[in-house]
Formats: C-alpha cells, sequence, structure tokens
C-alpha cells in the first residue's frame, strides 16, 4: 500500500470531530426564570444580575425617591423569587413579566405614600376629638407587625441584619450602608438580596 492508501485509511479510520465554536451561550431570562421557579438559587443569582438594572430604572421613574426606588426593586426581585413557579415563555419574555410586576409594585409604592399622607392629615385634624376605633385597631395591627419583623430580623447574619436595617428601616442607600459597614458595595447587596429571602420565608411561615 503506498503513503496516499495509508494516510486515505487512517482518515476513514479516525474522523476527525467537529469543534463547537465559541465558548457555550449564556442561560436566557427565561431560562432562568424557569429554573429559577424549579429552586434554583443559582440561576436566581444570574437572574438578579441580569435584571435588577432594568427594574430600577423603571422603579426610578415612577417612584422618584431613590430609598424608596432601590426598597421596591428589592421588593421586586424577591416577588419573582417567590411567583416564578407561575411563569411560562409561552406567557411572554421574562423581561416584560419582570417589568409589568414592577410598574404594579411601583405605582403602588406611590399610591400608599399619598395614603399615609392623607392618613396623616387626617389624625391632625382628629387630634384632641378622642381615637376613633380604626385608629386604635391599626395602631394593634401595626405593633403585632413590628414584632413579627423583629423576631424574623434576629434570624439573619449581623452583617444580613445590619443591612436591611440601615437600608429600610433608616433609608440609606446601597452606597451608604457599604460605606456605614465597610464592605464592598456588591456585597451589601448581596446580603440585602439574602437577607430579605429570608425574612420572606419567616414572615410568610409566621403569617
Amino acid at each position: 500500500m503506498d503513503d496516499s492508501a495509508k494516510r486515505a485509511a487512517r482518515s476513514e479510520r479516525s474522523p476527525i470531530s467537529a469543534v463547537p465554536d465559541g465558548p457555550p451561550s449564556a442561560p436566557s431570562a427565561e431560562d432562568l426564570l424557569v429554573a429559577v421557579g424549579r429552586g434554583d438559587e443559582r440561576a436566581f443569582e444570574q437572574l438578579y444580575d441580569l435584571l435588577a438594572g432594568p427594574i430600577m430604572g423603571l422603579v426610578r421613574r415612577v417612584v422618584r425617591d431613590v430609598a424608596q426606588s432601590e426598597e421596591v426593586t428589592q421588593e421586586v426581585l424577591v416577588e419573582l423569587w417567590r411567583t416564578a413557579t407561575r411563569y411560562s415563555p409561552d406567557r411572554g419574555s421574562a423581561m416584560n413579566w419582570a417589568m409589568t410586576l414592577a410598574h404594579r409594585r411601583a405605582v403602588d409604592r406611590v399610591r400608599s405614600a399619598r395614603a399615609s399622607t392623607d392618613r396623616e392629615q387626617k389624625a391632625t385634624f382628629e387630634a384632641g376629638r378622642g381615637r376613633p376605633f380604626d385608629e386604635v385597631a391599626e395602631a394593634v395591627s401595626g405593633r403585632l407587625e413590628r414584632q413579627q419583623v423583629r423576631r424574623c430580623l434576629s434570624t439573619l447574619t449581623e452583617l444580613q441584619r445590619e443591612s436591611v436595617l440601615l437600608a429600610y428601616y433608616q433609608g440609606y442607600t446601597y452606597r451608604e450602608v457599604a460605606e456605614v459597614l465597610s464592605a464592598p458595595q456588591g456585597t451589601i447587596k448581596t446580603r440585602l438580596r439574602d437577607g430579605l429571602i429570608r425574612l420572606r420565608d419567616c414572615l410568610g411561615v409566621a403569617a
């Protein structure tokens, strides 16, 4: 057998397999949201990084206030984690799903702020005329909720608890929380996200 025939025979015995071009593509938001619905925490981390910016931008346009916008953004992301089982790609893109939820939450926050202002004005008007039943009931309900929140806060790690308290009870921004706690801003965002998930679970069980 001559050299050319030998080379041809070797080529037939050892075919060269195709090599895929480039690295594998990143999972889509739809794939991630479906995985989150199955309880995949790693997928939630990726979805968080993918959607947090766009959600914050939309919420900020509606709510205006930076600190409240950050709080609503966290609420939306926790809500995505909680309701991901309801999502199906047949119902539209994950981005539209998230943005619809974000817009609804932002509008609710604006309405809540207005209602709170109205209640304060009414309370001022009612001052000196005795405490109506609704006011007493609201005070009792608020006290019970605060006790429940305090109990659930005690289940968080120290950094999670301090981050949540500074951001949502004292109105600090991510950057300010990071400066106070001497921690990277990315770490603070992660601790806030994890802390909110644990709070959600605790309050949900106790509810």
